[in-house]
């Protein structure tokens, strides 16, 4: 069995966005000047590949980060060294695409790339051996995954509440809510994020984790600061308060609180994890699968975190995390994202792709029965979408 064809298609959404309410700091609101300082990581396209084989098979991956970006190299770098070869080498080709473009890639939209290209090569060797991914990467580490719910972007605090009380009686023991002051707003803007995450525990008590995202938006100073005031809300985590590459500072960070740091988000490769390991950076990994390096180079992050007692919980809960998740014991939970209105982008997934494991009760299952990463292409909102589309053979 070999490669036969490559496709790449860009799905760029057109339907409406929702940006009225929503908040999050971001690393351009550390500085001055700044009118709207969300709109650089806020993203309304997707990339999809489809790989098919000589026998029939197609396997889909995907990436979100610079989908367009991502999309070129693929089209012009990485799908002509994967033409003719048999795409159940996962190892080797995951090598070939990586030492290929090492003197350009190693991170970003590189990766991005090689990582899509690499879900896709997984789902078809699920598709001819008749298991889901997680089979063959080690089988079931649990029953099933508990999830965190993953929203609460308002500053407004009584729609905060209502949205963390609802999502509490949907049976989630844990939710995430995003920094809504950026680090210009100085000791005022710490005591109203401080202030959103109080209301949030008034409203779910002390049986629901909570988790507070800063999304790399503040400095060392600020980060150590705000850790010290949120000690009494027993944080599950703080998540991304710095750049991705002060490493450094996320260690000493790490030694001066309590509160579990997590990142990673924006991290690359067991290259980039070892790394972390060894300045003894965080306490739980957020990789996302389709940026790390796919399902390759997951596993042996995952590996070396199980080693050294960090917890691995992947950024974003779409079926390439969850396959993650569901296979090692590294990962205790994952994260959700509902299906909404469009409003940062991670909610597109839901709009191209069919087979999204669903939430209950704050619990995800994944079918035994279905082979690969489980999921196809969906037609309803296909009129939301322009899609630019390229077939390399």
């Amino acid at each position: 069995m070999k490669v036969k064809a490559i496709r790449t298609k860009l799905y760029q959404w057109r339907g409406p966005v929702k940006t009225t309410d929503t908040i999050f700091a971001t690393p351009l609101s550390a500085l001055p000047f700044q009118d709207d300082a969300q709109a650089p990581f806020r993203f309304f396209s997707w990339l999809v590949v489809e790989i098919e084989t000589d026998e029939g098979h197609v396997g889909y991956g995907n990436a979100g980060l610079c989908p367009d970006i991502t999309k070129h190299i693929i089209d012009s770098k990485l799908a002509p060294m994967l033409l003719n070869e048999s795409p159940l080498n996962t190892e080797y080709l995951y090598e070939k695409m990586y030492r290929s473009t090492v003197a350009y890639g190693r991170k970003g939209a590189v990766l991005a790339a090689i990582s899509a290209l690499d879900i896709a090569l997984w789902d078809i060797k699920g598709l001819v051996m008749g298991q889901p991914v997680f089979m063959l990467m080690g089988g079931r580490t649990k029953t099933s995954i508990p999830v965190y719910y993953s929203r609460l972007y308002t500053r407004n605090l009584d729609s905060l509440q209502t949205e963390a009380a609802h999502y509490k009686a949907e049976g989630f023991t844990g939710m995430k809510l995003r920094c809504g002051y950026p680090l210009t707003e100085g000791r005022a803007g710490m005591r109203k994020n401080i202030e959103m995450v109080r209301v949030v525990r008034e409203i779910v008590g002390d049986e629901v984790d909570i988790m507070l995202e800063a999304y790399m938006g503040f400095n060392y100073a600020y980060a150590r600061q705000l850790l010290k005031e949120l000690e009494p809300f027993n944080l599950r985590w703080a998540e991304e308060l710095l750049l991705p590459d002060e490493i450094h500072n996320f260690a000493k960070l790490k030694e001066s609180t309590a509160i579990p740091l997590s990142g990673g988000e924006h991290e690359y490769t067991r290259f980039g994890f070892y790394d972390l390991l060894q300045a003894k950076a965080l306490d739980i990994f957020q990789f996302d699968t389709n940026r790390v390096g796919g399902f390759t180079e997951a596993q042996k992050i995952c590996t070396l975190a199980l080693m050294h007692g960090v917890e691995v919980i992947p950024h974003g809960g779409q079926m390439h995390n969850l396959h993650v998740v569901m296979s090692s014991f590294a990962s205790p939970m994952a994260e959700y994202f509902p299906q909404t209105e469009i409003e940062v982008g991670n909610e597109m997934f839901w709009y191209i792709f069919e087979g999204e494991a669903i939430a209950e009760n704050g619990f995800l299952q994944l079918d035994d029965k279905k082979p690969g990463v489980g999921l196809t292409l969906k037609k309803d909102y296909l009129d939301q979408f322009n899609i630019i589309d390229k077939l390399y053979k």
